[in-house]
């Protein structure tokens, strides 16, 4: 028997950082959309724990113990007294180290595909506490939809979205370390006095509603300075796109994938088609949201 689940990446249409904490991790007021590009991972019964991975940029995907989807394994056999015997297979189709949850979606699905493997009946509470443990984002990943993330991220509060938002995803060349881009927002605001983050009411109604050109007015990233300074070339994708129409544009996450909103989905097919066209992405993904977090769909 195997057990498949289908998770999707997000995209932060807010991220709101605080200063450093102690513990080194940032209070955030994060929001969170899960947009429609899926990782697909399928657990099966092994005589150890091991992973595999195929799809675009898989050789950057760790097959060892560091890999969220393993940790999950782990976690969940340790809270019941089970050993993790499992192979993990992840079909990858979300960027890899592009700022869009794609190994925090990883580590929520096999979390859910070995929780229904080994017929544990978790409840969703419990699952979110291990979510909770494996990193900031894995907790999103299960939940899906839009939602605001406090804490460091891991708190959620699901939101309300009226429509469907429209987007084109331009994947860089390589990769950009989460870290890094904290410690560049840390070198880049010290000194000056971080306000506490807070969601945007603006941006919280035109989620509510619908309203595509209300939601591009509202788009933020704190960390967008800090990607930038690492990657200067980002700049050039992000004006490439809204030169092509995009309501507007911001890095996602801790990048270096950039993010465009269009006005609908055949603005988001000439938007990817000149991004693509510009040289300045190695691929653009023309996605929706909200969508559904993991699910099982094959068993």
């Amino acid at each position: 028997m195997s057990v498949t689940v289908r998770v999707p990446a997000k995209v932060n249409v807010q991220l709101a950082v605080g200063s450093a904490r102690p513990d080194g991790f940032h209070d955030l007021a994060n929001v969170f959309l899960a947009v429609s590009l899926y990782d697909e991972v399928t657990v099966s019964p092994s005589s150890s724990l091991t992973i595999t991975c195929s799809g675009p940029d898989a050789g950057q995907v760790p097959l060892d113990r560091t890999n969220l989807a393993a940790r999950a394994a782990e976690l969940l056999a340790a809270r019941h007294g089970l050993s993790p015997d499992v192979h993990i297979h992840i079909a990858k189709d979300i960027p890899v180290a592009g700022g869009m949850a794609g190994g925090s979606a990883d580590g929520a699905a096999a979390l859910l595909a070995c929780d229904t493997l080994w017929g544990l009946g978790s409840t969703r509470a419990e699952l979110l506490s291990i979510c909770a443990e494996l990193g900031s984002d894995v907790p999103f990943s299960l939940v899906g939809g839009a939602a605001l993330g406090t804490g460091r991220g891991e708190r959620l509060t699901e939101l309300e979205v009226g429509g469907e938002f429209h987007w084109v995803f331009a994947v860089a060349d390589g990769g950009l370390s989460t870290p890094a881009v904290y410690g560049e927002f840390d070198r880049l605001t010290e000194g000056l006095a971080v306000p506490a983050p807070a969601a945007s009411p603006a941006l919280l109604d035109a989620l509510r509603t619908g309203d595509a050109p209300s939601l591009a007015g509202a788009l933020a990233n704190d960390l967008q300075p800090a990607a930038l300074s690492l990657r200067p070339s980002l700049a050039d994708t992000l004006q490439t796109g809204t030169s092509a129409g995009a309501l507007a544009a911001l890095v996602s996450g801790s990048g270096p994938t950039t993010a465009f909103l269009t006005k609908d989905e055949e603005s988001a097919g000439s938007v990817a088609a000149a991004l693509l066209a510009s040289g300045t992405c190695r691929e653009a993904r023309v996605a929706s949201s909200p969508t559904a977090g993991a699910r099982v769909v094959g068993a």
